[in-house]
């Protein structure tokens, strides 16, 4: 079972590498092209899809999956739940769409940028036939990492080729919206191989009804809490240009935090399992395994981004001399306020997935972000409109790290049996201590390496690339050798087990 987890973590990490590589390859493209104001209309429509979307979900692939889960190895079970828990989602999605269209012709701020919505809704039509729940409970990491690379490259390649003008804005809608649809045809070729789509039992869906009601609930608040921060700096910012600012300062952090939420896809069936078959020891151990990764990556991410968040923001944006007449300028600070939130939501996800889940206590993570939705609705308000009305989204960014903190409070203190030894323990002091010192280094190092670099009249986009990725390199050197030296349990696992295969 450990190998099959490390496995499948592996996979995990190089799907995220490559995925991580596009990510920045098409996005400073967009950045360039698209302009401020294009990417900011684009970027607020896509986060008024995403409400319908998870709506038209209610919940239904977390619970899909533990269901799944429990008959895997059963074809007539499997197939039978699997078709069930589509039929929910079919009808689900229909009446979202509904909804959202409805809202669309009702209401002049939407209306206005209904063309893109609609593109966008593709999203989640095409979303309920992806069955992405299915490979997740079976632990097929392998295909949906290649599948995932193959779509997203075909994607960026044409993005690339077809978005060069801030008019083509609904070009882009298209070609994003555009991955799930080509993710799902994938999908439902392989799935056959697993399952059949042939009806052979009654289908169950009265005991699926209190949970997906709570589900239901919490996938709502997630995405109202995910999504506030950006809804509020829209409507507060008309011109749309602070949203595009915030979506760079951002990017960075939302590339950290998917490889997280990727790496969970592997633990959230193991933990599943372990609970329901009462291995305790094995469920802590694959609790503290989780949130050690999370914390090798996270930590040393948080004290480059921060220090470095100049060259980031500046090479996604294209704005590497920060020229006001070409927008971005507050993305450096967005980044380095936001920075924090690699840890606290990363964590926050992994005690949902693999603890409040498996235990069935979703029900804290609802109050946990009905809570914080609640929060974070004030705070944005009051620092995005009267604290930093001249910079809001700084305002927003401030208010929204200060909700994520009190929700990771709260979670670890209603998990505390499960979560705290998995967070507090000496290994995670040896990481903390390590990335200080990374931190320490990238700080000096920075200013003095990027004047050498100008001085030497490489230009200020270059110039950024360089101290960029000589930084980087010199830090991942250092810390991955310190980790070694203090004998990091994951770091010497890996070490260990190359040693046995030699």
């Amino acid at each position: 079972m450990e190998d099959k987890t490390r496995t499948n973590v592996i996979i995990n990490i190089a799907r995220t590498l490559v995925l991580t590589i596009l990510s920045f390859i098409t996005f400073p493209w967009v950045c360039r092209y698209l302009g401020a104001n294009s990417l900011g209309a684009y970027t607020w429509a896509n986060t008024f899809v995403l409400y319908f979307l998870v709506l038209a979900k209610v919940g239904i692939p977390n619970l899909a999956i533990r269901e799944c889960v429990k008959v895997k190895d059963n074809k007539e079970l499997l197939s039978n739940r699997v078709q069930t828990f589509f039929l929910i989602q079919l009808i689900t999605t229909l009446l979202s769409f509904g909804f959202m269209t409805t809202l669309v012709f009702s209401v002049p701020n939407f209306t206005e940028s209904k063309e893109i919505i609609f593109l966008l809704s593709i999203n989640f039509l095409s979303g309920a036939f992806s069955f992405e729940w299915v490979f997740i409970a079976l632990e097929k990491q392998f295909y949906m990492s290649v599948r995932t690379i193959v779509v997203l490259a075909l994607s960026t390649i044409l993005i690339i080729s077809f978005v060069t003008t801030p008019g083509d804005i609904f070009i882009y809608s298209l070609l994003t919206a555009s991955v799930t649809l080509l993710t799902s045809i994938a999908n439902i070729v392989y799935l056959r191989k697993f399952i059949s789509l042939k009806k052979t039992m009654p289908y169950s869906i009265k005991p699926y009804i209190k949970p997906l009601l709570v589900l239901c609930s919490i996938s709502l608040i997630i995405s109202f809490y995910n999504q506030t921060d950006t809804f509020i700096l829209g409507f507060i910012d008309e011109s749309k240009a602070e949203v595009a600012s915030y979506s760079v300062g951002i990017k960075g952090i939302d590339v950290i935090i998917g490889v997280i939420t990727a790496l969970s896809t592997v633990f959230i069936p193991r933990a599943a399992i372990c609970y329901a078959q009462e291995d305790k020891k094995y469920f802590n151990r694959i609790n503290r395994y989780s949130i050690n990764i999370c914390l090798f990556i996270v930590l040393p991410a948080i004290a480059t981004m921060a220090c470095l968040a100049k060259p980031v923001t500046g090479l996604i944006s294209g704005n590497t001399n920060f020229d006001p007449k070409l927008g971005y300028i507050n993305a450096p600070v967005v980044l380095i306020i936001l920075s924090s939130m690699m840890l606290t939501y990363s964590i926050s996800d992994i005690i949902y997935g693999q603890i409040l889940l498996p235990t069935k206590k979703e029900k804290y993570y609802l109050f946990a972000l009905l809570g914080g939705t609640i929060l974070n609705i004030v705070f944005s308000i009051v620092f995005g409109k009267f604290v930093f009305k001249e910079n809001p989204s700084i305002g927003v960014a401030i208010g929204t790290v200060l909700t994520d903190a009190m929700i990771l409070i709260f979670l670890v203190a209603v998990t505390w049996k499960w979560s705290w030894k998995a967070i507090f323990n000496f290994n995670s002091l040896k990481i903390l201590l390590v990335t200080v010192v990374i931190f320490l280094i990238t700080f000096f190092l920075k200013d003095p390496m990027y004047n050498f670099l100008m001085s030497k009249n490489f230009g200020s986009e270059k110039s950024m690339l360089i101290e960029l990725v000589s930084i980087v390199a010199i830090d991942a050197i250092i810390y991955i050798s310190a980790l070694i030296i203090l004998k990091e349990e994951l770091i010497s696992s890996f070490v260990r087990r190359k040693k046995q295969n030699a």
